[in-house]
């Protein structure tokens, strides 16, 4: 198996249907930049996108993993079936691999942002702020932020079940969140754009708010209850908003 054959033979096969990366990519509930990777190697399908893929394409999924047309009537060695089959485990097992690293990454990126946070929370006590710190919407948005960032950087859904592209779902249920934005059907079309959102908001709010606190702490204290309720309220918007839009654009 070598993914640079894989991916001339998926863009060849696309081409001879008169298919667009983007109409493929409908048609698979991915991205284009997903069947763009594919067609320059950098990358190999899913293999729970196998069959569907060889199915677009009118070929079996041997011709797509040995990137070659397979005679119909041409049955094949027992060496050629396995070496078949232990690429695909060996692919499997990649992506398995790959799905870990991930993850790993995504830990240590958040552990840091919430490191980050802790130091510039350390910095406001330092500068003698510790007074406005016990306001009640500081240590609820902090711990949203944080708690929502983490659930976003951390969810094993990278990418939804496949019933979810079948049929019309408006929630997506993990542990104890269950995230629903009214107006939005999930599926792994707008999934990744939503998950990118959300990851965004949950670095920059953890990290931008202490600093855009102290600053309302020095610069305006007699206004502090009402000025917090507002930032409040804009950092929320730029969670919720992001992630409507990007639901309703690439459904």
């Amino acid at each position: 198996m070598n993914a640079e054959y894989t991916g001339r033979k998926i863009a060849q096969l696309r081409k001879q249907k008169g298919l667009t990366q983007r109409e493929l990519a409908v048609a698979l509930h991915v991205t284009d930049k997903a069947v763009s990777k594919w067609e320059r190697g950098l990358n190999y399908p899913d293999i729970a996108l196998l069959e569907p893929l060889a199915e677009v394409l009118e070929v079996t999924v041997t011709e797509l993993l040995q990137a070659r047309d397979q005679p119909r009537d041409q049955s094949m060695s027992m060496g050629e079936v396995e070496k078949l089959v232990t690429g695909s485990l060996a692919l499997a097992d990649g992506e398995k691999q790959k799905a870990l690293a991930g993850r790993s990454r995504r830990l240590f990126l958040y552990l840091l942002c919430a490191a980050l946070a802790a130091a510039e929370i350390s910095l406001l006590l330092f500068l003698g702020l510790r007074e406005y710190l016990v306001l009640e919407i500081f240590w609820n948005l902090e711990g949203l932020s944080l708690f929502f960032g983490g659930w976003f950087w951390l969810t094993r859904y990278t990418r939804l079940p496949a019933y979810y592209d079948q049929n019309a779902i408006g929630f997506v249920s993990a542990g104890i969140l269950r995230l629903h934005l009214a107006g939005v059907r999930f599926n792994n079309r707008n999934w990744p754009s939503i998950l990118r959102a959300g990851r965004i908001w949950g670095v920059v709010t953890p990290l931008s708010y202490p600093l855009v606190y102290g600053a309302i702490c020095k610069l305006f204290p007699q206004y502090l209850p009402t000025l917090c309720l507002v930032i409040l309220l804009i950092y929320l918007s730029s969670l919720f908003i992001p992630l409507f839009w990007a639901g309703r654009k690439y459904a």
